[in-house]
């Protein structure tokens, strides 16, 4: 597949947006001028983009969960739930995982089969299947800014419905959402098919609408070493922006550590800034994103909310732009929508007490310096690949695995390198496989585990990779042996 990082020409996009529209009855009701005019008329306080930048100006963090059902009367319920009782900045609509397939009969029978038993047979809202009618019902039934979030390699027709519905924020990427959900599907395909998204959006905002888009920071959520969701981020960043996007959230997923966690989204914005502004993207409003913890968590409700409260304070301390909620149900399922709230309510609680404070550490500037030449090794060397074209790059890194996402089940993906926490809880890199970092980084990492082996009295292994994994479920950030 021929592919580069160049905006889709007009004619182009025209003819692959007849294609893409024909792939479920539901795409003929797309009509984009009169979705711009829809968008237009809407309040301001339903629009993302707005609310993100407002939030940015005042240094302030806005809480968002995730949550999605089947029918539309139900999720509308939903949605009011946790704007009202949740006290939600932002609302989620998370699509059900036979829409991220693009299985849209399969979704039509969960619907019905949802409505014949009065429960949920999606894990999701299959708001293809709903249209553009069906969306605006959702939009309009509450006050608050709705964001499409998925996990769909092949969202095209998923865009198109959602935005033409109203929505003003939307997740995802050719990399983010491939190698993190995917097993099969080549770089190049979803790297292709989210520059349609992305222009798509582009076309909106010259249109006179602004959409927010939002690369998937957490990637597969467990022990994501900074500068491997940093460069992930940076280059979706950079995609989108060559095809128009204006509005871009940056998200990065908790690993645990104050210091390292505070510092990581600090430096994501620095570093997302730094090479929009280097490749000419001057025009792009870059804003943060922290996802609460990702991985295990304990059964027991009050423990959990301990785990929730940590990311709470991260958000805080870091001012991230917004904070993606857990809930105290994470351990055994699909959290009820009081769970949801009370998750909700628990993150602005922490958020708004820390909102006046500072956080300041001695430790910081040095963690801050390293993710950034970490980074930099990456994503500079994803351009080298691609002489120039990150688009050519990026997928030329994931073969070669300069870019290397830790547990992903993609077989594109290298699967090289292997995390594991230092002693202090700071996530490490124990191999680095083919990641290009130099000789001075890599001899930190190996520093810092080594520093943890003598601690614990053994050596540095896998053992401790698999222990850490499984670590926060049993009440620790660190998997230590004794534990």
């Amino acid at each position: 597949m021929d592919i580069k990082n160049k905006r889709i020409p007009d004619d182009e996009f025209a003819r692959l947006r007849q294609e893409v529209l024909t792939q479920w009855p539901t795409g003929k009701d797309v009509d984009l001028q009169e979705a711009v005019d829809y968008h237009k008329a809407m309040e301001e306080d339903r629009i993302f983009s707005k609310k993100l930048l407002a939030a940015k100006a005042e240094g302030k963090t806005l809480v968002q969960p995730r949550a999605g059902v089947p029918v539309i009367s139900e999720h509308i319920k939903l949605m009011e739930h946790l704007q009202d009782a949740g006290e939600a900045d932002l609302l989620p609509t998370t699509i059900d995982s036979y829409t991220r397939q693009n299985r849209y009969e399969e979704a039509e029978n969960g619907i019905k089969e949802s409505v014949r038993l009065s429960r949920a047979m999606l894990n999701g809202f299959p708001a293809v299947n709903h249209g553009v009618s069906g969306c605006r019902q959702v939009i309009e039934s509450v006050h608050t800014p709705l964001q499409v979030r998925h996990g769909t390699p092949d969202a095209r027709l998923l865009t198109e419905i959602t935005y033409a519905g109203g929505f003003t924020s939307y997740e995802g990427g050719g990399i983010s959402y491939n190698l993190p959900y995917c097993k099969n599907i080549p770089m190049e395909r979803t790297i292709r098919d989210w520059q349609y998204v992305d222009r798509l959006t582009g076309l909106y905002e010259e249109m006179g609408v602004s959409i927010n888009r939002e690369p998937y920071g957490p990637l597969t959520g467990t022990l994501v070493p900074p500068c491997i969701s940093h460069a992930a981020a940076i280059i979706e960043a950079l995609l989108a922006a060559e095809q128009g996007v204006k509005n871009i959230t940056v998200g990065y997923g908790q690993c645990g550590n104050l210091v390292q966690d505070v510092a990581a989204i600090r430096t994501l914005q620095e570093l997302t800034d730094e090479y929009l502004a280097k490749y000419g993207y001057t025009d792009v409003d870059v804003t943060t994103v922290l996802h609460q913890w990702m991985g295990g968590f304990p059964a027991d409700e009050a423990k959990a909310f301990g785990v929730i409260s940590t990311g709470s304070l991260i958000a805080a301390f870091s001012k991230a732009t917004k904070v993606i909620v857990k809930s105290p149900h994470e351990a055994v399922g699909i959290p009820t929508m009081e769970a949801n709230a009370q998750g909700l309510r628990c993150t602005k609680q922490v958020v708004n007490m820390m909102a006046d404070q500072t956080f300041q550490d001695a430790r910081l500037p040095q963690e801050e310096e390293i993710i950034r030449q970490e980074t930099r090794c990456i994503v500079d060397k994803c351009f080298e690949l691609g002489q120039g074209d990150i688009a050519v790059g990026v997928c030329r890194a994931v073969e070669a695995g300069v870019l290397d996402i830790p547990f992903a089940p993609c077989r594109y993906n290298a699967g090289l390198m292997l995390p594991c926490r230092d002693n202090n809880g700071a996530v490490r890199i124990l191999n680095p496989g083919n990641l290009p970092l130099t000789q001075e980084l890599k001899d930190f990492h190996a520093g810092k585990i080594d520093e943890r082996a003598k601690a614990e009295n053994r050596k540095a292994s896998f053992q401790m990779v698999i222990d850490d994994v499984y670590s926060i479920g049993k009440g620790r950030l660190v998997g230590r042996p004794r534990y």
